[in-house]
C-alpha cells in the first residue's frame, strides 16, 4: 500500500503533465536575434501587436491559451542581418513594443505598414510557426 502523501504527488504530477497547452508560439531557428510582430482580428477589429524579442534557437509564446481566431499573421526581422519574413497582409508597426488597432492610415497615424504573412490554423487550438535560415521553409505545426 502507498502512503497518502506518495499517492497524492503522484496524482499530482500525472494531472499536471496530462494538460495540454493551447497557445501561439514562434521559434526562432536561426543564429541571431528576431524581432517578432503579430497580427489578428479582435472584437475592436483588426490587432497587431509587437515586439517579441526571441533570442537564436529559443521559442516565444506570442498568445496564451485557446486561439480565438483562425486567421492570425506574422511579421519578423532578423536583428543581426536585417532578413525578414513577410507577407502580402498590410498591417500596422511602431518602432518600439506597440498594440494598434485598425490597419488602415497606418503612415498618417504615425506608424510604419508591414506586409504580414497569414497562418490558417484551421480549427486549431494552438499553432507554432518555426522561423529558419532560409526564407519560405517555414515548419507549421498544431
Amino acid at each position: 500500500m502507498w502512503p497518502a502523501a506518495a499517492v497524492a504527488l503522484f496524482s499530482s504530477f500525472f494531472f499536471q503533465t496530462g494538460d495540454a497547452r493551447a497557445d501561439f508560439r514562434v521559434c526562432n531557428g536561426t543564429q541571431n536575434l528576431v524581432g517578432v510582430a503579430i497580427g489578428y482580428r479582435a472584437k475592436e477589429g483588426w490587432v497587431s501587436e509587437g515586439w517579441w524579442q526571441i533570442p537564436a534557437t529559443t521559442c516565444a509564446t506570442l498568445i496564451e491559451g485557446q486561439l480565438q481566431s483562425r486567421y492570425y499573421y506574422l511579421y519578423a526581422e532578423d536583428a543581426a542581418r536585417g532578413g525578414r519574413w513577410a507577407g502580402e497582409v498590410k498591417m500596422c508597426v511602431a518602432e518600439n513594443e506597440f498594440k494598434i488597432t485598425g490597419v488602415e492610415n497606418c503612415f498618417a497615424r504615425g506608424f510604419q505598414q508591414m506586409g504580414f504573412k497569414e497562418y490558417d490554423t484551421g480549427q486549431q487550438g494552438s499553432w507554432m510557426v518555426q522561423l529558419s535560415d532560409t526564407p519560405g521553409t517555414q515548419e507549421n505545426q498544431n
